[in-house]
């Protein structure tokens, strides 16, 4: 089967990002997994130990991929940068996310991967991603293990995933297409990251949560806004917006003054 360069260049940018390891083989057997199907982008997110000879030896010919992956105190800095994130998960949590399935998941990120970088998340062998860090992804991926025994091994899961991703660079077909306009792109994560820090910061100088606990309103308000796919001309001009709230927040609570 002829695979689309287009599609192959893609695929081989999309990382797959690996939060709180507790055990370096499982990392090597990832890194094999990943090399498998044709991949090559390995990010770590604070291992609880360094790679060892048996992350290596269980990389199986993939210690280039080990050797290049860089790593990161937070999952926040991996994907500062991407413009899509996937976070895999086994079940379901407080934290209401768009849920995918693998093969709708993979292509997702192939498509997105064709403009911007992505990432694909997984969390810690024993308890998975945090709410915090699931509160970073744009939608949730999950495998639909038998529920008598829904367990899955980190690189298993990783395997998975990482063969939907060959699947859907396989089912590609090649196509022309226009040259999107830097300001009409999905936002970066660290951009969308911004701007919500800027809203809650609005929230609390216009008294919208009136001594209720913040916290409900923004996980609503994130998955809003986390659904619409924001570009970067549409984060400045809600950006620009809550400006210009909170600059009549400080108008007010000076007593309505306009400055000259």
């Amino acid at each position: 089967m002829n695979e689309s360069p287009a599609a192959t260049a893609a695929a081989a940018s999309i990382r797959f990002v690996l939060v709180g390891t507790q055990h370096p083989g499982n990392i090597g057997a990832a890194a094999r997994a990943i090399k498998a199907m044709g991949l090559a982008r390995l990010v770590l997110v604070a291992p609880e130990k360094p790679l060892d000879d048996v992350a290596y030896r269980r990389s199986a010919g993939a210690e280039d991929l080990l050797g290049a992956a860089p790593v990161f105190a937070t999952l926040a800095e991996a994907v500062a940068d991407c413009r899509l994130v996937l976070g895999c998960t086994a079940r379901s949590r407080r934290v209401q996310l768009e849920q995918l399935e693998p093969d709708a998941g993979a292509a997702r990120l192939l498509d997105s991967a064709a403009q911007s970088p992505v990432a694909l998340v997984f969390g810690r062998e024993r308890t998975g991603l945090t709410n915090e860090e699931l509160q970073l992804c744009h939608a949730s991926v999950h495998i639909p293990s038998d529920p008598a025994f829904s367990s899955l091994n980190l690189a298993a899961a990783v395997q998975v995933l990482a063969y939907e991703v060959r699947r859907a660079v396989l089912a590609a077909t090649p196509r022309e297409e226009a040259p999107a306009r830097s300001d009409n792109l999905p936002a970066t994560h660290e951009q969308v990251e911004g701007f919500f820090t800027q809203l809650a910061e609005t929230l609390d100088a216009i008294d919208f949560h009136k001594g209720r606990a913040p916290e409900s309103a923004m996980r609503k308000l994130r998955r809003l806004f986390l659904r619409t796919g924001l570009t970067v001309n549409e984060v400045r001009l809600l950006r620009g917006v809550l400006a210009d709230a909170q600059r009549m927040a400080r108008l007010a609570g000076e007593g309505g003054r306009l400055s000259p």
